[in-house]
């Protein structure tokens, strides 16, 4: 059995005073993870820990930028061997950086997340920052303070990514379709692996797109033992034409525009999640890409998941009858056997999530959970009947 804690509360107060390395340890933090670590593993669980899911110190984002300054990666390595020398002797399985796409693309090109950065033109509620530069940057960032954690320890490194269906057969789509997955997958897997950024995101980025030193460039090839990847659902994608007089904007700059429906008809069912499409064909295309792309490395899924509304008008019953996410399980393991047989490393799967809970901008709208948490009682937990679905299902295999 094991246990996915997302995450550390990244490098935040409960393990450093105030949130920055300089301010001292909190003691008090160090305990409050020796004792959830320990009751892991007295309960035959095996944690696998996440260092960094997008909850930066407010004190670095003020005193230099967070990711946007490349000083982060010097304050991130001191972080993580903090972690590694009070925890490293009983975990033994480390994510450095959960999906760093959507930490760079909602956090610094539609503002949806913080620290809420994007061109004013795009969103005026944004309090700064440029939709065309700032997300390349930050990703940058987050690869070379993954990379310079490696050196010290392996590591591996979780990628959310959507599978990309051209939207028809003509060339331009598919075409189209290869540059979406470069713009979200290949993004990170490319320098993982080759040291380099996309060809399409390089020749239409041009210099927006920062570049690797030769040093840079050893450091980041090969800089993970596995691969954590989270899949939840799958677009459509259309060829659009390059923007010639367009502002810089990583939404446009793939000139590929998604779509959930084709003819009128969706890819799939509809989550609570406006984003979130069922289509469990797309992680074993998603693999098997993987596989071909990219060596075939070891994989774990870290995620995959689906959302409920949360609805206070039902029972307590009638919210445990949760089918619809059994469905899901069922047809994503499905396809993920089938990728299996044809030769793709996976070794591991997490659904998500263990327990409902805050779910960044949509809070405690919606529900992931395979347990059901009451909010309006004591945080009492309950089994859904995917929960007991699950159990019987890891019985049995």
């Amino acid at each position: 059995w094991v246990f996915r804690v997302n995450h550390f509360k990244s490098f935040h107060h409960k393990l450093f005073v105030e949130g920055k390395l300089s301010g001292g340890i909190n003691q008090e933090g160090v305990k409050y993870y020796n004792n959830l670590i320990n009751e892991l593993l007295a309960n035959g669980l095996q944690p696998f820990v996440t260092l960094f899911h997008w909850d930066l110190p407010q004190t670095l984002e003020d005193e230099y930028g967070g990711f946007l300054s490349p000083r982060i990666i010097n304050d991130f390595q001191d972080y993580t061997e903090l972690c590694f020398k009070e925890f490293g002797d009983r975990v033994k399985h480390w994510i450095t950086i959960n999906e760093p796409w959507s930490y760079s693309i909602f956090g610094y090109a539609t503002g949806m997340m913080p620290p809420s950065r994007c061109s004013k033109w795009l969103n005026p509620n944004c309090m700064d920052g440029d939709s065309g530069k700032e997300p390349y940057l930050v990703s940058h960032h987050l690869l070379l303070a993954h990379a310079a954690v490696v050196k010290m320890y392996k590591k591996k490194h979780t990628i959310v990514s959507n599978w990309f269906e051209a939207y028809s057969n003509n060339k331009l789509d598919k075409y189209a379709a290869q540059r979406a997955i470069d713009f979200m997958f290949g993004w990170f897997m490319e320098p993982l692996t080759s040291g380099n950024y996309p060809q399409s995101m390089r020749s239409l980025l041009g210099r927006r797109l920062p570049k690797f030193t030769k040093q840079q460039v050893k450091l980041i090839n090969g800089s993970f033992d596995f691969l954590g990847l989270n899949y939840y659902t799958s677009n459509y994608v259309v060829n659009a034409p390059k923007l010639s007089n367009g502002k810089p904007n990583y939404a446009t700059d793939s000139n590929a525009n998604l779509t959930t429906q084709r003819n009128g008809t969706p890819i799939g069912p509809m989550a609570a999640s406006n984003w979130l499409y069922v289509y469990p064909k797309g992680i074993r295309e998603l693999l098997l890409y993987t596989k071909e792309k990219y060596n075939n490395p070891l994989i774990y899924i870290t995620e995959n998941g689906i959302d409920e509304f949360n609805d206070p008008t039902l029972s307590l019953e009638e919210a445990l009858l949760d089918s619809f996410r059994i469905d899901y399980h069922y047809r994503h393991l499905f396809y993920l056997h089938s990728a299996i047989r044809d030769g793709v490393n996976v070794k591991g799967y997490f659904a998500w999530s263990l327990l409902d809970n805050f779910e960044w901008n949509n809070g405690y709208k919606v529900r992931f959970g395979i347990n059901f948490v009451d909010y309006k009682n004591g945080l009492k937990r309950y089994q859904k009947l995917s929960a007991k679905w699950f159990k019987n299902f890891l019985k049995k295999y």
